[in-house]
């Protein structure tokens, strides 16, 4: 697979290659919706870890129901680990005051939440609730990420092309839907070359 033509660093073939041979991503045309979806999400596989900085007014705007006025928001404003602990303590199977930091977004399709890690963990046989950090190294980041794929039934929308309904199971909507089409596009041509 000639990465650099897609504009991904080589390091990412093996723990690709890992990963479609482990979830059945095994045409050209699932390869190039995984590949597509995880550089939107990832910045183009730059992007491995959450940014949660963030200021007053876009916590607000962000999350309004926890951040519900200035006085609020400028306590956590600028705190990523303090910002975590807030939008994610006591859900996601986070229970302890420090678990929505410490199982904040990582990966290609950021793995968020104790249960997520946990549920991953399980599925590759390794144990990320001791170990989170690992979802930031290529071989975690895109194990995770085709783990979750997986989960999603995302196969089967790429073989039909639903690029919508698959961003929606990754997204949760369809934030960021002309860039994933696009990505996919030139993916796809790239793959076919």
């Amino acid at each position: 697979m000639n990465l650099d033509a897609i504009g991904i660093n080589q390091q990412w073939e093996k723990p690709l290659e890992d990963t479609f041979a482990k979830y059945g991503i095994n045409s050209k045309q699932r390869q190039a919706c995984f590949i597509g979806q995880c550089m939107h999400e990832s910045n183009g596989f730059r992007v491995l870890e959450e940014n949660l900085h963030y200021s007053a007014s876009a916590l607000m705007r962000t999350w309004p129901s926890r951040f519900p006025d200035m006085d609020t928001a400028e306590k956590y404003a600028n705190n990523p680990e303090k910002i975590a602990n807030k939008v994610y303590g006591g859900r996601m199977g986070n229970v302890e005051d420090s678990d929505g930091w410490k199982y904040h977004g990582r990966g290609l399709i950021q793995l968020t939440g104790k249960d997520n890690y946990a549920n991953c963990g399980s599925g590759l046989s390794v144990d990320l609730l001791s170990n989170p950090e690992w979802v930031i190294t290529p071989e975690y980041a895109a194990l995770s990420a085709g783990w979750f794929w997986n989960k999603k039934g995302l196969n089967d929308l790429a073989d039909t092309m639903d690029i919508e309904t698959m961003t929606k199971r990754i997204n949760g909507g369809t934030l960021g839907i002309d860039d994933r089409k696009a990505k996919i596009r030139m993916v796809m041509q790239k793959l076919a070359t």
